[in-house]
């Protein structure tokens, strides 16, 4: 498209400069995609809602036209005094000749693409003159309408003419009355156009910053991705996943392809249905780096079409590219952004990175648009807490009921109960489940049982150490892991490894890192150690747990199956911190369903037996565990239905987020140093993985017994001083140990040195 002089004047950004005009077409180069690749959108008109997502574009930065803010991008002198210049958009669609039925639509999804419509009034009645108070009117006040005269008219309209957009009256919208109006009438979830509204928004501020990062395609995923899958022959449950449609559940033993057969009934839904954003959601961290890492190098890494979210993403990208000099920050920086973005289609993530959507945190339409008819990928659903459960309920019943979100369930340790939840949320399923021939093929473990202490029998650990054995030994504490690694010796030219969870980003990276690339001899960790690490041991010795963490942990001996059958030592009693950590009467049952194993089959693990047996541990949630389930999923599913609006954010549900997080960043005493030394550098994505996470109680009783104290450390950022205030713990931090929370160390001089 060509433009002329004219049209080129009026700015859309400055740095680089930018014309409106090219800006609206970036945009609308970005809706184009934005229509292949979401086909299964949730609205009744397709097509009606991707014709006035384009006029939302074409109107969303007309009000730039202001005469004082094309002086402001233009860098001549103004008096713009900082007004907003979506505000001054409404006054041309209201004069356009844009339908009528569309008008109230458009206005609100283009006035509110950058702030909230409670913020846009706060500024409204501060900042413009009220004609009914105009008897208290100063001298500098503004008045909307007087600047609204300000507007270069006649350039706009003659942007507009090009779209097909006519001036047809010179009414001056009430802007104060406007928006008092629009917070009256909070859009709720059984409005009739609800997601209409609510996705116009969404997509609005995708294409607005998508274009303005200067992002021109928008990737899609294809069915020929997942040919990988197909290098070995398919098991019978594979097979089901790849000819089925909709929704389904699927239960499978450990490390029988239930992976694998996700990606095939993917392939399945893309053939049928077409294109939709995936989200494969997994529990923890270090299965999902492990993850995007596996699904990144099958699909192709040149392609960039796998992404992933999580907490630690920073560290992770900065770790993983940080021995490549061919990486610049700037590069890092974009890759980071485009995962943030629907510009990847396939995600790997926590389950909270989409949650947080649902509690209304800033900007949640760009999330939830993207969800629109896209594939939800569930893996290891057994590994939450019921709380956590609960939200992901109402995740499920929400994406699918309103989304035309098509969901894939996969579990080898869910009780049945947990289970018919999970059938209930997501209503019309298929039922997958593996053939039992194949259940018997993957028995690999044999179970056996000891009295007392596992601390107590460190000898029996060290004697198979001794045989030359790949030695796996779980914990359920940090300090006792922490004990058992320093009592348990390995041979001069052999290694061992110590894993939990307080551990820095950078140890913990590097340490799952030598996982995958080393030869640990003995691994000694903690719940840490139940997720998806690909990690192969001969024999595992662990302190007492539920039977669906216990079979994890299993899980991480003989994963290959080449080994026969392998033995899992499991210690009958607990320590004292222990009854913190699980529940006792669950830990009770685990027994006595390990005890049936150990008599019945001579401590053989039947695979296929293992359901009825986790039916027993767990024939419903404990009553304090029910209370949390029920209380939890009717706060969020009434938060849904009756606050969650499209531009209104609540400070309180955002804060009802982030405090179920039981965790706080601390610095170490040891790492101050380093701390300071990476601020100087301007290295802060180095300098936040050095902070360790503690329980919040756990930082409080610190506090007041002053072995914890908040300090602020300064530094030079572009030419103005920079500030990070950090919490430091007067306890011993090394890289092989972690965090050690019963040895106080006070700080050394030179740590309080520049």
């Amino acid at each position: 498209m060509k433009f002329d002089s004219k049209e080129f004047y009026l700015l859309a950004k400055s740095e680089p400069e930018i014309p409106l005009i090219c800006h609206i077409e970036d945009c609308l180069n970005i809706l184009e995609q934005l229509i292949t690749g979401f086909p299964n959108l949730p609205v009744v008109k397709k097509n009606l809602f991707w014709r006035v997502l384009a006029a939302c574009i074409i109107f969303h930065d007309m009000g730039k036209a202001h005469d004082e803010f094309q002086k402001l991008l233009h860098k001549s002198r103004n008096k713009w005094l900082g007004q907003r210049h979506e505000l001054f958009s409404s006054y041309f669609i209201y004069q356009s000749s844009l339908e009528e039925e569309w008008k109230d639509k458009v206005c609100y999804a283009v006035v509110g693409h950058h702030k909230s419509v409670s913020d846009l009034n706060e500024f409204v009645s501060a900042n413009y003159l009220w004609k009914a108070d105009s008897s208290w009117a100063c001298e500098g006040d503004l008045d909307f309408q007087s600047e609204c005269g300000k507007l270069l008219q006649n350039e706009v309209w003659y942007i507009l003419k090009r779209y097909g957009y006519f001036k047809e009256n010179d009414d001056c919208i009430d802007i104060g009355k406007y928006l008092k109006q629009e917070m009256g009438k909070q859009h709720r979830v059984a409005h009739s156009d609800y997601f209409f509204i609510l996705l116009l928004v969404g997509f609005l501020k995708q294409c607005d910053h998508l274009a303005s990062a200067g992002i021109r395609k928008i990737l899609n995923i294809y069915p020929e991705d997942f040919d990988f899958v197909y290098n070995n022959e398919l098991y019978d449950h594979q097979k089901k996943a790849l000819l089925s449609t909709g929704n389904v559940i699927l239960s499978a033993s450990t490390g029988s392809g239930k992976t694998e057969a996700a990606f095939l009934w993917l392939v399945n839904q893309l053939h049928i249905r077409g294109q939709g954003r995936v989200f494969y959601m997994l529990p923890y961290t270090a299965s999902i780096n492990a993850m995007y890492e596996r699904v990144d190098t099958a699909i192709g890494h040149d392609k960039h079409r796998v992404g992933m979210l999580h907490g630690k993403l920073m560290q992770y990208i900065e770790q993983r590219m940080s021995s490549d000099n061919s990486v610049n920050i700037e590069e890092k920086s974009k890759l980071i952004e485009d995962f943030k973005t629907l510009v990847t289609p396939f995600k790997i993530v926590t389950p909270f990175q989409l949650l947080k959507h649902l509690f209304g945190l800033k900007g949640f339409e760009k999330g939830i648009a993207e969800w629109s008819g896209g594939y939800f990928i569930f893996d290891e659903i057994h590994a939450y807490d019921s709380k956590t459960f609960a939200q992901i309920i109402a995740l499920l019943q929400f994406a699918t009921r309103y989304m035309d979100v098509r969901v894939f369930i996969m579990t080898a340790t869910l009780p049945m109960f947990m289970r018919k939840i999970l059938a209930d949320s997501i209503g019309k399923h298929i039922n997958i489940v593996a053939e039992k021939s194949l259940y018997r093929k993957f028995e690999r473990h044999r179970i056996k049982l000891h009295e007392g202490l596992l601390s107590e029998s460190l000898d029996l650990i060290q004697r198979d150490i001794d045989r030359g054995k790949k030695v796996l030994v779980v914990c359920n504490t940090v300090e006792q892991s922490q004990n058992v690694y320093q009592n348990l010796f390995i041979p001069v030219n052999r290694r061992k490894l110590l894993l939990h969870g307080a551990f820095n980003a950078n140890d913990k990276n590097r340490k799952e890192i030598e996982l995958q690339n080393g030869d640990i001899q003995l691994l000694v960790g903690t719940q840490a150690i139940e997720v998806s690490l690909d990690i192969d041991y001969d024999v595992i010795y662990t302190e007492p747990a539920p039977l669906d963490a216990l079979i994890q942990r299993f899980g991480r001996v003989n994963r290959k199956r080449l080994k026969g059958l392998c033995l899992c030592h499991v210690f009958k009693e607990r320590n004292k911190k222990d009854l913190f950590i699980y529940d006792e009467n669950v830990i009770c049952r685990t027994l006595d369903a390990l005890y049936i194993i150990e008599q019945r089959h001579d401590g053989i693990i039947h695979e296929d037996e293992l359901q009825s047996l986790i039916d027993e541990v767990y024939p419903m949630w404990e009553k304090k565990q029910q209370d949390d389930y029920d209380m939890t999923l009717k706060t969020l599913t009434s938060f849904i239905d009756r606050t969650l609006s499209p531009l209104v954010y609540d400070e309180k549900s955002e804060k009802m987020f982030y405090r179920q997080f039981d965790g706080i960043k601390v610095l170490p005493v040891d790492l101050i140093k380093e701390y300071r030394a990476c601020l100087e550098q301007k290295s802060f994505i180095e300098a936040d993985a050095l902070l360790v996470s503690v329980k919040e109680s756990r930082l409080w009783g610190l506090l007041k017994s002053e072995d914890a104290y908040e300090d602020s450390f300064y530094f030079e950022n572009i030419k103005k001083l920079g500030c990070k205030n950090v919490y430091i713990i007067k306890r011993v931090y090394d890289s092989e140990i972690g965090l050690r929370m019963n040895e106080v160390k006070n700080i050394d001089s030179d740590q309080l040195c520049l």
